[in-house]
């Protein structure tokens, strides 16, 4: 019924109507092969997982996003029938931004990889800590590495960055990542102050602030812990902090603020942010807020 509807309503043509049935063919496979047997207990993350699983499968942009643009057609065809309660398509943007984007995790992945600091020692404390944050915020590893403490405001529930050109911004965070850092701050941070009192938040075992070497070599340490078998740096950590936030709906826009991109605005956008209104956007569409 709805490859019909593809040719005699909206006239596409007969080599349109093959490539969508394969696409979706396709979709279908990995729904049954993940439990999923109806459209509408589909996700916005199942649909990204899919998406993504097809990219490290070696599909090329082009093709992921006409795939993408296959289930958007159908999920809007099953709407307009009533066979659909909620179209969770219509947020979703197309994949053409992946040519720039390093590899993306899963939700399930970044669960994972939170979790692999095992223990309570100082480490595990201290580096669980830094994972929430780079997942939570999307902190560039310069960013995290120069934080302060003065830049970290608990009350308000916001982390102010200096990002490229000296440019300034806020990024909320949730309880997930305040919890792990309130707790490193008790009960880490002390034993790391071995050079007397610093202004650094995170801390290496020689009592200074942590360096990007050390922090990829962390990221990519415990992404192998986590059997994660992909290349993870703290960068994919930001992007998959902005995948995440748009596959759940997040404004596009809003995410680019948060992220601190000197292409949509001048500095007087990242110096008088409304806090409130980024704080209830991290809130209601961050996995982990």
């Amino acid at each position: 019924m709805f490859l019909d509807y593809v040719i005699l309503e909206r006239g596409l043509s007969e080599r349109t109507r093959e490539a969508y049935a394969a696409d979706l063919t396709s979709f279908d496979t990995f729904l049954a092969t993940h439990g999923v047997t109806s459209a509408n207990d589909v996700t916005r993350e199942r649909i990204v997982d899919y998406l993504m699983a097809e990219r490290d499968r070696g599909l090329s942009v082009n093709s992921i996003s006409r795939r993408l643009v296959a289930i958007k057609v159908y999920f809007a065809f099953l709407q307009r029938e009533g066979l659909l309660g909620k179209n969770v398509t219509e947020v979703m943007e197309s994949p053409r931004l992946w040519k720039v984007l390093p590899s993306l995790l899963s939700q399930r992945e970044v669960e994972r990889l939170l979790a692999a600091p095992q223990g309570d020692s100082g480490y595990a404390i201290r580096d669980r800590a830094i994972l929430e944050l780079l997942y939570a915020t999307g902190m560039r590893v310069s960013e995290l590495c120069n934080l302060k403490l003065d830049d970290v405001h608990f009350d308000e529930r916001y982390i102010r960055c200096i990002g490229k050109g000296s440019k300034v911004r806020v990024v909320p965070f949730g309880d997930s990542s305040r919890i792990c850092l309130e707790r490193y701050l008790a009960e880490a941070r002390p034993a790391f102050e071995t050079k007397g009192p610093s202004r650094f938040v995170f801390l290496s075992r020689l009592g200074r602030g942590f360096s990007r070497k050390g922090l990829w070599r962390m990221v990519r340490d415990y992404a192998r812990r986590a059997s994660i078998d992909k290349a993870v740096s703290p960068h994919t950590l930001r992007h998959s902090f902005a995948s995440h936030l748009l596959a759940n709906g997040a404004p596009l826009r809003v995410i680019q603020e948060m992220l601190g991109h000197a292409d949509i605005a001048t500095t007087q956008v990242y110096t008088h942010i409304d806090q409130g209104r980024l704080r209830s956007v991290h809130h209601q569409f961050h996995p982990r807020a």
